[in-house]
């Protein structure tokens, strides 16, 4: 279904946990240069790099990325990639997916995934999520858990382990019970470009700030998140120096 869409991908380079990440070396490469690829593969009629520092788009020359020179003074990814839409000058039914720019393994069919989410839906935001294998995820709440509606619209995000099986963890938290529909938020997003400025102009909502979870914000507004189940893995992007040690091993382990 998703035969144009945009991928847009922001890279901050004070990264409070990783400073400089999206220059941070990856198997030799810059951490962004990964991401770029990946959102090229996915098919994008145009992938974008809102950055915030000239390093950045040097990292990027003759990659097939356009760059866009954003303020560094943006609050959040967002507020930066509503700035790319604006100098790209997208019209407001361009389909724009927010890929994260730490996200250096992200599966090409999962990029696709959001932007046909989004279009199936009729929603104002598309996001994907994955199931949860073990109660050590669930209860981790650094790994954002939500729960979906029948139509697969969001209901809610948290980092608390969500739904809570009362009776079986009243007894037991080491494993999940049989059945449960426990599901990991994927933090990638999909949205038209004229939404993506309305979003960006809201004020920060009160859940979305007692949970550090912006996407709260669009919830709490009365907007509605369409949720995908990726069809496949997505791993865990790159917030610390241990995740970049862990990268590289993946990265080392793939097969060429």
């Amino acid at each position: 279904m998703s035969d144009e869409f945009v991928v847009a991908i922001p890279a901050r380079y004070a990264a409070s946990r990783l400073p400089g990440k999206p220059l941070r070396l990856l198997g030799g490469e810059p951490l962004v240069l990964h991401v770029a690829r990946r959102a090229l593969a996915a098919g994008a009629r145009e992938v974008w790099v809102a950055a915030d520092d000239e390093r950045i788009a040097a990292a990027l020359a003759g990659s097939g990325v356009r760059i866009a020179m954003t303020s560094p003074r943006h609050a959040s990814g967002s507020d930066r990639l509503a700035e790319c839409a604006a100098i790209a000058g997208w019209d407001d039914a361009t389909v724009v997916v927010n890929l994260q720019g730490d996200e250096p393994f992200a599966p090409a069919a999962g990029i696709r995934a959001v932007a046909d989410t989004l279009l199936a839906s009729g929603a104002e935001m598309s996001t994907l999520a994955a199931p949860i294998a073990d109660a050590a995820t669930l209860f981790d709440p650094n790994a954002v858990k939500l729960v979906r509606a029948g139509n697969g619209d969001a209901l809610y995000f948290s980092r608390a382990p969500i739904p809570w099986a009362r009776d079986a963890f009243a007894g037991d938290r080491a494993r999940l019970p049989a059945g449960g529909p426990w599901l990991r938020h994927i933090g990638i997003y999909g949205y038209r470009a004229g939404f993506l400025e309305r979003f960006a102009a809201l004020p920060p909502g009160r859940l979305e700030q007692i949970e550090a979870l912006e996407q709260l914000r669009a919830l709490e507004a009365g907007y509605r998140i369409a949720v995908g189940i990726s069809p496949a893995p997505f791993p865990p992007g790159v917030d610390t120096p241990a995740d970049l040690e862990r990268a590289e091993r993946q990265l080392a382990s793939a097969p060429d």
